[in-house]
């Protein structure tokens, strides 16, 4: 930074007008946030003893614009953002959610102090931390304790865990996310599954007339069945969902991805990304990937939008393992892309609509179906 710039923002700084104001921001954000600037340590203290000054004096879209652009830069000024995360929810936000200048101390001061939406804000954060997590869970309401369980990137302590499955008893809300969490203790949810069970007896023989030993003996099956589905949930399939689930958040469960994984014999991988591309249950998918006609997963291809390409080369694929004696005709290719040409996108798509119908149901028609046969 030059001496004439220097000057120029101590002008803008004496000018107690609107506009001046609004001019000193904006100057100060060109000069010092664009990545080609290596700020010194003078410059640095200079930027922000202006910018703190400033700050609650300026308008709330141009503080906002500020912290912002804050995120955008390399710059590292904590005590500045600091102060805008203390501010007024709109102009946080962003950094409660995403800065990674904001250290854990600060971010605890923060939930302590300032309002539900800033701790809400800061519930969904990538990578937080177990202190910060214990934090939100003793001074946050329902709503910001809820989005923390359902943060998957959120680490819980065991403490916490056990604390919230104790509070799911009194608050339903947390029992659905709490029993979807990768990380929860075997124990802790079996714990659940049969408080739960015990709860729901009780609704039952208060609202219903019903022999008791029957009752018990269903609520035993279905809970038992429940502890047995939720201990496969830590099985290869179960982690090869979340990672799918997170790779369609991020935008990179392409039709290339796909293709990649099913060529490395990564089956579990490429079942849940479908399964996640096209919002079918895993045992749907499993049923088109493994059928030795081609034309379900033609259509399921179609209904998704999958290249032609790549549709091809996946079928083909597919088809050596569940039917390689037909992949060996020389006109199969040719079949494969005149059914994919023919197939009308919107039938297609009430197909799949079909699928992602109750799993069970589906199933069970199909079985009909081919014992019609």
């Amino acid at each position: 930074m030059s001496q004439d710039d220097i000057e120029k923002l101590l002008g803008l700084a004496a000018d107690r007008s609107h506009e001046a104001r609004k001019e000193l921001i904006h100057a100060i954000i060109d000069f010092f946030l664009p990545d080609r600037y290596r700020l010194t340590e003078q410059q640095r203290a200079l930027m922000t003893d202006v910018l703190t000054k400033l700050v609650k004096s300026i308008e709330m879209d141009v503080r906002r614009n500020l912290a912002e652009m804050l995120l955008r830069s390399e710059v590292d000024l904590p005590e500045l953002e600091r102060m805008l995360a203390n501010d007024e929810i709109e102009v946080a936000r962003p950094l409660l959610e995403q800065s990674k200048v904001l250290q854990d101390s600060d971010l605890i001061e923060i939930v302590k102090k300032r309002t539900d939406q800033h701790r809400l804000a800061i519930a969904m954060r990538d990578r937080l931390s177990e202190p910060v997590a214990d934090a939100l869970i003793e001074h946050g309401s329902p709503d910001v304790i809820e989005a923390l369980i359902r943060n998957e990137d959120a680490a819980l302590s065991r403490r916490a865990m056990e604390y919230l499955v104790a509070e799911s008893r009194r608050l339903d809300r947390f029992q659905e996310p709490l029993l979807s969490r990768s990380d929860l203790p075997p124990e802790l949810a079996h714990r659940m599954y049969w408080w739960v069970s015990a709860a729901l007896r009780r609704r039952i023989l208060t609202e219903f007339t019903i022999d008791e030993e029957t009752l018990d003996a269903a609520l035993q099956s279905a809970t038992r069945q429940a502890v047995v589905e939720m201990e496969d949930g830590q099985s290869l399939q179960a982690r090869a969902h979340r990672l799918a689930r997170r790779l369609q958040e991020l935008g990179e469960l392409t039709d290339t991805f796909l293709l990649q994984v099913l060529r490395q014999q990564r089956v579990a991988l490429f079942l849940a990304g479908i399964c996640e591309r096209a919002q079918i249950d895993s045992r749907i998918g499993w049923h088109i990937i493994s059928s030795r006609q081609l034309e379900s997963f033609i259509v399921l291809a179609r209904a998704i939008g999958m290249s032609r390409d790549i549709m091809a080369h996946i079928v083909l694929l597919l088809g050596q393992v569940n039917n390689p004696l037909a992949m060996q005709r020389p006109e199969v290719l040719t079949t494969i892309l005149k059914l994919y040409d023919e197939l009308d996108p919107a039938r297609a798509e009430r197909v799949l609509k079909l699928w992602q119908r109750d799993a069970s149901y589906v199933l069970a028609i199909d079985g009909v179906q081919h014992g019609a046969d």
